[in-house]
């Protein structure tokens, strides 16, 4: 009897960065994401070419365009982790990381990526792609959006931007911000991580808003933010220096101890919002000092009420 074959396997091995470690020792869950992201990189150099060729070779831009993960366990400062990286192709890939702890290999993350080669008109060499890689090849990132119903919406004469996203008797939540250079791609749009900075951001500036804010809970409760699970996908590109519209919405409270929670990110073109981005992230809180430290902190009255203010 034949086996079946193994599929390819990548292998990075890194340590988290110092930036993320915002609370105590421990690392945000942006950080692992970009752990994600160095190594699906490392995926598509091991199997040639790398983004840097692709651009300046082929004309094409990498990009993450969806990526899942669900984080079972923390990630402190000074890990080691070990992220692997399978799949035949980049436009679905299953990644993996691990770390050893007490004489044992513990799991940290469990995700799914997808990746797509956008022709770039900025570049000036438009080669063929590597066959192997053809069929990720799309003229725009609207084309590689994994969302089967954007949501675009317009804006009527009279109508400002929070008129539409957060109407009277909304309770969610919305932000803008400027797209800074910072955080895009091949000097045109957003990339998939200023999004994962922007589902942090927005949660914590909504969370100020409703009166809990992640700096009071610190200090009051011992209670640190903790994310379980979070999904960032891209739906249209965001260009740079355009405002980007955040809307946060609360869609359930679990059992008294996580809150699920939706963003969409939106540009406006003439009379119409453009949906860029969405994303959902799974938080809730750790106990960090006393009798109780390490447990999941349960909700009283006054979180429940804040998130409320956020429930669809």
């Amino acid at each position: 009897m034949t086996s079946a074959p193994t599929a390819p396997l990548t292998v990075l091995v890194g340590r988290p960065r110092y930036e993320g470690a915002n609370i105590r020792t421990w690392i945000g869950f942006k950080h692992f994401i970009y752990l994600v992201e160095e190594a699906v990189l490392q995926w598509l150099r091991e199997r040639g070419p790398g983004a840097r060729d692709l651009f300046h070779e082929f004309g094409l831009g990498v990009e993450i365009v969806d990526c899942s993960v669900q984080l079972p366990a923390v990630l402190e400062v000074d890990d080691e982790v070990r992220v692997e990286v399978t799949g035949e192709s980049a436009g679905r890939l299953t990644v993996r990381m691990t770390v050893a702890r007490d004489d044992r290999e513990q799991v940290v993350l469990r995700g799914k990526v997808r990746v797509a080669l956008v022709v770039e008109p900025a570049a000036t060499a438009s080669a063929p792609a590597p066959a192997h890689l053809a069929d990720l090849v799309v003229p725009t990132l609207g084309a590689a959006a994994t969302v089967a119903r954007p949501d675009h919406r317009p804006i009527r004469p009279g109508e400002t931007v929070a008129d539409v996203l957060t109407p009277v008797g909304s309770r969610s939540f919305l932000w803008s911000w400027r797209a800074p250079y910072f955080y895009c791609h091949f000097s045109d749009r957003v990339q998939h991580s200023g999004y994962v900075r922007a589902l942090e951001e927005v949660v914590d500036r909504f969370l100020a808003a409703r009166g809990i804010s992640v700096g009071r809970l610190v200090r009051e409760r011992a209670w640190i933010p903790v994310v379980s699970r979070a999904r960032v996908r891209m739906v249209e590109a965001a260009r740079m220096e355009e405002d980007v519209h955040t809307v946060l919405t609360v869609t359930d409270v679990l059992r008294g101890v996580m809150f699920d929670a939706r963003m969409d990110c939106y540009v406006r073109r003439g009379e119409r919002l453009v949906h860029t981005a969405t994303a959902s992230i799974l938080h809730g809180y750790a106990i960090s000092a006393g009798p109780n430290a390490g447990d999941l902190a349960e909700f009283d009255d006054e979180v429940l009420r804040a998130l409320a203010g956020g429930v669809a």
